[in-house]
């Protein structure tokens, strides 16, 4: 369905506000510990208040995430661990149980989070919506939570819907040849490379 990984950089903007993310995508060699590595920067501002942050997100070859980590300009940092089933612990070995059963993880400003269920699970049209647990972590607190959300693919390898469990919020995403947004309505659109 989506080609085989190669380094991909691109950038999206947010459709209303200033901002900009630049994202570099890339296989790395199994002796780093990861299969995939994505490192962006983000400067953009939500409610009001401007941030400027940086995140690397490690998945192992089957797309589940296996570390995390997002510093901000400011000074505040997050550094995440998983195992890729769902136990998360804090760098320094601390178990967050509170957060067990997230595989993927969503981060506020970016749309490249979503890639992550895409391709971790290869969405077809069937079995329909697939609903999983998210960490989720917001740029105003950085306080990592639980998030309910649903996926559901409209047409394979190309649009899936995006759902909040409790029906707050459903967009559809367009995608191309390796999973990464192209339009997310209302929020961002990609900037580059252009897509045709």
């Amino acid at each position: 369905m989506f080609r085989p990984l190669s380094s991909t950089t691109v950038r999206w903007r947010p459709i209303e506000g200033a901002g900009l993310e630049h994202l570099t995508l890339r296989p790395l060699n199994a002796s780093f510990g990861a299969a995939i590595r994505a490192e962006s920067v983000i400067i953009g501002e939500r409610d009001g208040a401007a941030y400027g942050l940086r995140y690397r997100i490690d998945c192992d070859a089957g797309w589940r995430v296996t570390a995390l980590a997002v510093e901000t300009t400011d000074g505040r940092s997050l550094h995440l661990l998983s195992e890729g089933s769902g136990h998360w612990r804090t760098a320094e070995g601390a178990a967050l149980p509170h957060l067990d059963g997230c595989i993927d993880v969503d981060l506020a400003g970016t749309p490249f989070t979503n890639t992550l269920p895409i391709r971790r699970l290869g969405l077809g049209r069937y079995p329909g919506a697939v609903k999983l647990k998210m960490l989720y972590v917001p740029f105003d607190s950085f306080e990592p939570t639980v998030d309910v959300q649903r996926y559901t693919c409209l047409e394979d390898g190309k649009l899936y819907r995006f759902e909040e469990d409790d029906g707050s919020f459903t967009a559809d995403l367009s995608v191309d040849e390796d999973g990464l947004v192209i339009d997310y309505p209302t929020l961002f659109r990609r900037l580059s490379p252009e897509t045709t």
